[in-house]
């Protein structure tokens, strides 16, 4: 059976939102006007009048309010039970917003029971409409077989097993399962974990879901990376019912738990635009006003030392585990990156410029064009190599060292700033290294930013010697 793919949601949700705004206002505009000749809100003059601010106030604090509770968070999997619980908060809070524009402008003395009829009319109609998009696109899903999610299923414990009942069961839901792969073949299953890797890369799937306890930390990379190529989601089966993780969102398939990566609040819209724009603005400045003389001056005094090239490339882990070439000035007298070869004070490898400049850390600065790039952060967790990747991960939490690649890496960061920087020769320094960046993900502002540049720059300053 050929099954209509489609992400109606994206369409949906600004066509719901559009609407909803639709009818606060024209409701006001109309239906408050009952029994008498003029609108309560809105006069006939209210393009000139005070009461055209409620139109301005409604819609705003509509958004605001829908945005902070989550109203159009309604996916495919979501329950009845948890729309109605999200209408009757929406419609609580509308309610206040309301109330509070009746109490600032008292010469408007709307009765209060046509306020009511008015928020009664409100809850009506929306609800009304949120449920009838739902139960449409379940109805369109079950008979028609569109808006379909392609998947497939990576893990054979009890609970990969109980999701598979559930999409099985539940076609409403959209999920056409393309494969099941396990640890072995057996009945039910289609192949081997390395067999479901080969399978992806003939095959076109929205979502990959995995048992992430049958899964190696290379694993669980392959199929990170494979989703961040090619825009599908990923999403982690637990093998017990408890929360593991506070970084890992927990979303109910009928009583089934699943787990995905936390959208945390640095990667949001808003948050995504205004970090990025401080990025591009602070790398520019720094190319066109530090980088622009000092590259030209730092070449000269590298190449009369000794032989290679000025800038030293390297490979580093970037955001969701993505390869990026990272640029240094070179300080050594070799330039291939070997593991295991941490450069300490007064290794025999490094140039007297070198010195100066890991000193001072000036060896970092061409990363700024990274930054300018997009590769990288002005601030964020350090990158690391991914010969050191795999070794980290089974240092720590598997959960953190996945989340902390869910943001850009930095150039500098405030684990950096704290101390826990240079050769980990321990593994307490990598732990602490991890702590340091999860913090910093999870509290992030501008304001953090700022400071850990300031303290980056001062300790640049102090010269601390560095092995990084």
């Amino acid at each position: 059976m050929e099954y209509k793919r489609g992400r109606y949601s994206k369409i949906l949700r600004p066509f719901l939102i559009v609407f909803d705004l639709f009818i606060i206002n024209f409701l006001a505009f109309k239906l408050l006007n009952l029994n008498e000749q003029e609108s309560y809100f809105f006069p006939s003059d209210f393009l000139n009048n005070k009461y055209f601010l409620f139109f301005i106030y409604s819609t705003s604090l509509w958004v605001l309010s829908t945005f902070l509770l989550k109203f159009y968070n309604v996916y495919r999997y979501t329950s009845v039970l948890n729309i109605a619980t999200l209408l009757f908060k929406q419609t609580f809070a509308f309610m206040i917003i309301v109330f509070a524009f009746e109490g600032a402008f008292r010469s408007i003395n709307t009765p209060a029971i046509v306020t009511l009829k008015y928020l009664f009319y409100v809850f009506i109609i929306i609800g009304f409409l949120k449920l009838l998009s739902f139960y449409i696109l379940k109805t369109y899903r079950l008979y028609l077989k569109g808006n379909i999610r392609d998947i497939i299923l990576v893990g054979s414990n009890d609970n990969a097993k109980e999701l598979l009942r559930i999409f099985n069961k539940n076609k409403e839901l959209g999920y056409h399962v393309k494969g099941v792969f396990g640890q072995f073949k057996e009945k039910g299953i289609m192949g081997t974990i390395e067999d479901s890797l080969m399978f992806l890369e003939t095959n076109t799937i929205d979502e990959i879901y995995c048992s992430i306890d049958e899964l190696t930390e290379k694993q669980v990379n392959d199929y990170v990376k494979y989703a961040d190529t090619h825009h599908c989601n990923i999403k982690f089966i637990p093998n017990t019912n408890r929360l593991l993780d506070k970084r890992l969102k927990m979303e109910y398939y009928g009583y089934l738990p699943v787990l995905s990566i936390q959208e945390v609040a640095i990667n949001n819209s808003l948050n995504k635009a205004l970090k990025r724009s401080f990025d591009v603005v602070f790398s520019l400045l720094v190319i066109v006003f530090i980088l622009s003389w000092l590259t030209p001056l730092l070449a000269i005094l590298i190449k009369l030392e000794s032989k290679g090239p000025v800038f030293y490339k390297h490979r580093r882990n970037g955001i969701n585990y993505k390869e990026f070439i990272c640029y240094k000035y070179r300080s050594l007298t070799i330039t291939k990156e070997l593991k295991g070869t941490y450069v300490k004070p007064n290794d025999d490898r490094l140039t007297q410029v070198g010195k100066f400049l890991r000193r001072t850390n000036m060896d970092e600065l061409p990363q700024f064009f990274n930054v300018f790039f997009g590769d990288m952060s002005v601030v964020g967790p350090r990158p690391h190599m991914p010969t050191y990747t795999e070794d980290y991960s089974k240092k720590i939490n598997r959960y953190d060292f996945i989340f902390r690649h869910h943001v850009k890496p930095g150039i500098t960061g405030l684990a950096q700033v704290k101390g826990y920087r240079g050769e980990i020769e321990k593994d307490k320094d990598i732990i602490n290294r991890i702590k340091y960046d999860i913090f910093y993900i999870e509290n992030w502002s501008l304001l953090l930013d700022i400071k850990i540049i300031f303290l980056t720059f001062t300790n640049a300053i102090k010269g601390e010697e560095k092995a990084y």
